[in-house]
């Protein structure tokens, strides 16, 4: 009742039913508009000012304060307010007055007059207007109807200032009569030729597109062929070393892929994963899986397998898995080299203390141990000897150097606790130090990480220089961002304990786990992160891109299907099985007629959506009403006879017939989903149906889907997360094709018509097919 009551309002100031619709999208706008609408204190519309109340609803409370945009709303409602100009007219004034909040202004008189309020622009003097500006453009005009877009015409003229108060409508109309004056009334000739240039422009539109597309794929190769990146002497391997990997190698392309097992991969890895193994593969080389397994306090099983799970899932196949740990032996190894050859040192100094030194540019008072004393206590920590954190080995480079990680990083910490995978030890490496003896022991040719480690590349090659091993080449790339995406393990971890999403599979979150349960595929993940490309630049990927990847991806394949939520029963009060039959052949694919076709079981007791019918009609509106009629797709046309509602006057049943060829009605307009009894008279078959939008409520905080990124403050993250990201419908109606058990196969792609793309959740049981949970995936494009 609410809903009718508010899409009535809105109607009333002659919002059609697709903008209400849009309007919905927009909770906040939507929600604006209504108040606005109902604080104008009038009933009595004329039904033009839908698009001045969504206009003032726009810059509230930004531009206009709530105290002016009561007032505004009145003044719309009294018609003294009738042009969004004015409403823009409004905020300047304001702005520039400084109201804000909820005053108003204090000169009501100088207000009216800064928005226009009285000032009529009469038809005379718009035709004058019209008549001296079609003069100056007189040269264009005369090329013709089909070489002019009047829609650009108009836009011009509309910025003149003395039509600034004109009625828009009433200028527009005069303007196209005075160029059907001009060009004479439209011919099949112009509109032949207008046809053609329409025809051209696409064609060069395609063109422009598939040249931009070329140059941004020829940059990327050019990305991945040179990874060009600033000279570095350290970098440089010396001849007989550079040798030596050649002949380890044959001259193969190595790349390497380092996730720590200390929590799920997310999107951000499908780039990094995409561009290491893409690359190698491209080259006729290869990628290691390498865990990056040298801080036990954080690493668990759970990580390693869902590693590893997911990389095969992208498709991806390792040519070795490896581990940091495999080489803890000949990274301590070097570790002595580096003493012995006084490049390192073992440091009593506390955390903050080194934190200080390093911030200072001082050294550390152990800086200067002899080697011998150095190495004793080195082999004291390995042994045990050391409370955990009592010392460090650290390197030593230059306490001065520009670059906090030349300032002697630590190598080895100590930490009592075991390692999953080698037990016996009690120190353990740092990333600066295992990182770049990893990629060395490996042979690997392309070290590619993300910008963030940009700053510890002189730390990389100095320790490899210091010990005289080959030195990879190192390059740096921008780390995927998505809008709307939360990848932190800390702040997931945050809302899983608040009750706010399932676990790190969640398919509202951007974890690659999470996206395989929504329904993505490997494909259009990757299809994504070709889209998106690599490069040095840091940037902002909308999360929009990502979904239309998905859906470009799983349109050829993805099977079609009719699913009813909220269904409303409706009586066939004509149906006759020997003449309408008992069942209706429905195609798998429209598109693709080798995936077969379905039957689907047509009875007189048919369902369809709630969404689907409507009270009252409206032109713009293609569904059923009262006295309408709606085809039902692959199935006949119906007409609705009768509405029956129960004692709260909720809508129980409709009551409706098959038009038959003798009714000579037109065709209808729509066409819907629905589902039907069987023969039998048995209901569908049910399942509950997830439909997920954005876990963020970004519309709230007046942000755009394009630039929102969650709040890093933990407290401000939970208040931001949307309440509504999940609605879960239990009793859905779902197509028969569901009774064959290949088709609850998890994580299965289906097209719910008019619905979205939809994918069988874990949740299923396969062998009970009153078990199905299909997660909605992502929508279908919004039709125009």
């Amino acid at each position: 009742k609410q809903q009718q009551m508010s899409d009535e309002i809105l109607r009333s100031i002659g919002t059609s039913d697709i903008e209400i619709k849009k309007l919905k999208k927009k909770g906040d706008t939507h929600a604006k508009v209504l108040k606005l609408v109902i604080a104008s204190g009038t009933t009595s519309f004329k039904g033009d000012e839908s698009s001045l109340f969504i206009a003032l609803a726009g810059m509230v409370p930004k531009k206009i304060g709530n105290g002016m945009a009561i007032k505004i709303a009145e003044m719309i409602g009294n018609r003294k307010f009738t042009g969004t100009n004015q409403i823009k007219e409004a905020a300047t004034y304001l702005k520039k007055e400084k109201v804000t909040g909820e005053d108003v202004v204090d000169n009501v008189e100088a207000f009216e007059k800064a928005t226009g309020v009285g000032i009529e622009v009469s038809n005379e003097e718009i035709s004058k207007i019209i008549a001296e500006y079609m003069k100056d453009i007189d040269a264009q005009l005369a090329k013709g109807r089909p070489a002019n877009k009047v829609g650009a015409l108009f836009g011009k003229l509309s910025k003149n200032a003395g039509l600034k108060w004109a009625d828009k409508k009433v200028t527009k109309t005069m303007f196209e009569t005075a160029l059907d004056n001009y060009w004479g009334e439209e011919s099949e000739a112009d509109l032949e030729a207008a046809k053609a240039l329409k025809k051209k422009e696409k064609e060069l539109a395609k063109k422009k597109k598939k040249e931009e597309a070329a140059k941004r794929e020829k940059e990327k190769k050019s990305v991945r062929d040179t990874f060009e990146t600033r000279e570095m002497a350290s970098a440089v391997n010396p001849p007989e070393v550079l040798e030596a990997h050649k002949k380890r190698t044959g001259g193969r392309i190595l790349t390497r892929f380092p996730p720590e097992p200390n929590g799920f991969l997310h999107i951000g890895h499908a780039k990094a994963m995409n561009l290491s193994f893409g690359f190698a593969g491209e080259k006729g080389g290869d990628t290691y899986l390498r865990y990056d397994d040298t801080n036990p306090t954080k690493e668990e099983k759970k990580y390693f397998d869902a590693i590893v799970e997911m990389v095969e899932w992208l498709g991806f196949k390792p040519f070795k898995v490896t581990y940091s740990s495999d080489y803890f032996q000949d990274m301590y190894d070097l570790a002595e080299e580096l003493i012995k050859k006084g490049l390192a040192y073992v440091d009593f100094s506390t955390k903050i203390e080194i934190k200080y030194q390093k911030e200072a540019k001082v050294n550390s008072p152990y800086r200067d141990t002899p080697v011998e004393l150095n190495m004793r206590r080195f082999r004291d920590m390995k042994a045990g000897r050391y409370a955990e954190g009592e010392c460090t080995l650290r390197c030593k480079i230059d306490m001065s150097h520009d670059n906090v990680n030349m300032r002697d990083f630590v190598a080895y910490r100590i930490m009592y606790v075991p390692h999953p995978r080698t037990a016996d030890w009690c120190i353990y490496p740092t990333y600066d130090f295992t990182h770049c003896l990893c990629d060395s022991i490996e042979d690997i040719t392309h070290s590619l990480c993300t910008l963030e480690f940009e700053n510890r590349r002189e730390s990389y090659y100095w320790l490899l220089e210091a010990l005289n091993l080959y030195r990879p080449h190192v390059w740096e790339f921008s780390r995927l961002v998505v809008t709307t995406s939360l990848l932190s393990k800390r702040k997931i971890n945050l809302l899983v304990k608040n009750g706010l999403v399932r676990d790190f599979d969640d398919p509202r979150l951007l974890t690659l786990a999470g996206l395989r349960r929504r329904g993505y595929t490997p494909e259009s993940i990757l299809n994504f992160c070709n889209d998106v490309g690599v490069s040095r630049k840091e940037n902002i990927t909308s999360v929009l891109r990502l979904e239309q990847s998905c859906r470009k991806d799983l349109d050829p394949k993805a099977l079609r299907a009719f699913c009813v939520i909220k269904p409303i029963k409706i009586t066939l009060s004509n149906y006759d099985a020997a003449v309408d039959g008992t069942s209706v052949t429905a195609d798998n694919h429209p598109k693709d007629k080798s995936l077969g076709s379905r039957s689907l079981p047509l009875s007189n007791t048919v369902y369809i959506s709630s969404r689907d019918f409507r009270l009252k009609d409206d032109k713009s509106y293609f569904g059923l009403a009262p006295n309408k009629a709606v085809g039902l797709r692959y199935g006949p046309v119906i007409f609705c006879d009768e509405v029956v509602t129960d004692e709260s006057q909720q809508i129980v049943e409709l009551k409706a017939h098959i038009v038959r060829d003798d009714e000579n009605m037109e065709k209808p307009k729509g066409f819907i989903h629905w589902l039907s009894n069987d023969e039998n008279g048995n209901a569908p078959a049910t399942a509950e149906v997830r439909i997920y939008k954005c876990l963020f409520d970004y519309e709230k905080l007046g942000k755009s889907i394009n630039e929102f990124l969650p709040n890093r403050d933990p407290e401000k993250l939970l208040k931001e997360v949307n309440s509504k990201s999940e609605i879960i419908h239990k009793n859905a109606f779902v197509d028969p094709l569901f009774a064959d058990r290949k088709y609850r196969e998890h994580y299965g792609h289906f097209q719910f018509e008019r619905m979205g793309y939809f994918s069988v959740d874990p949740d299923t049981k396969v062998d009970d097919a009153s078990s199905l949970v299909f997660n909605l995936t992502v929508s279908l494009k919004e039709s125009k």
